[in-house]
């Protein structure tokens, strides 16, 4: 059971913490933009409860891909968005139409065909200068060209690149001892793909619908990390089960991206606000 209970803890912390953020962001200044929001947003206390939910949902993930592939880690972390919805349905007293059930359901069963088809085991490492090359130019550019993105769903694809470069990076050092991580190049590339994820995906939860805009990210962080993981990790798929990951891969995603765009607690969170 090593890594699977991380894998489930991490996705209810996501899931509040995505709740929380997306009720301090809609209600910050949208004028701001980039390091200037985070700023602004770190004096909200629903913000940075927000935040410390997802603080908290990485450090479980980041445990959970020490011995889990990186295909059912994320989509694991991905249907925190299901989650989420559940949620403001028990909590906050959300309406859920029964298509978004079968929507749950459909995520639920990718889920479970992922859980089948994975196999534990330790990351290939990456060499330490390529890969921060290799990771750091396009975080680079990303965090430079923050302001000339407009749009809330390209944002929130973009956050969903960052956030996939946090994933691949601290798939390939999870193992490694704790005290010694801050000596390592790849954990500070973590930590600066973190920094620019957040800051993208507080100028998109600003801008746009909560759930659409946590679909597109989370689906691009699923596609890349599983692609990556598998061709170059070293992730490994119980055999003859291959496909089940292909499917369960496209039921998630798919799951998340129906459930988001169905725009389910765009108003719901900012009642809450007051």
């Amino acid at each position: 059971m090593t890594g699977y209970l991380e894998l489930a803890a991490s996705a209810v912390m996501y899931a509040l913490g995505v709740v929380a953020q997306s009720v301090a962001s809609r209600r910050a200044d949208r004028g701001l933009g980039g390091l200037g929001l985070l700023a602004r947003l770190a004096r909200d206390r629903l913000y940075l409860l927000g935040f410390a939910g997802q603080l908290g949902g990485f450090a479980l993930a980041f445990l959970a891909r020490a011995g889990l592939p990186l295909y059912l880690v994320q989509a694991g972390s991905s249907c925190a968005v299901g989650l989420a919805t559940l949620f403001g349905a028990l909590v906050l007293g959300w309406r859920v139409r029964p298509v978004e059930v079968a929507v749950l359901v459909v995520m639920a069963l990718g889920l479970v065909l992922l859980v089948a088809s994975a196999t534990p085991s330790t990351a290939h490492d990456l060499p330490p200068m390529a890969a921060v090359v290799l990771f750091g130019l396009p975080l680079a550019v990303m965090a430079a060209a923050q302001r000339r993105v407009g749009r809330p769903v390209p944002l929130a694809a973009l956050a969903g690149l960052a956030f996939a470069v946090v994933a691949v990076t601290s798939r390939t050092i999870a193992d490694e001892p704790v005290l010694g991580l801050p000596l390592n190049a790849l954990a500070w590339v973590m930590v600066a793909a973190a920094l620019v994820g957040q800051s993208y995906l507080a100028l998109a939860l600003g801008r746009g619908s909560a759930t659409s805009t946590v679909a597109t990210m989370d689906a691009t962080t699923v596609v890349l990390t599983s692609v990556v993981g598998i061709a170059a990790l070293g992730d490994r798929v119980a055999p003859g089960r291959e496909w089940w990951v292909g499917l369960g891969v496209a039921l998630v995603v798919s799951g998340v991206l129906l459930l988001g765009f169905a725009d389910r607690f765009t108003r719901a969170p900012a009642r809450v606000a007051g």
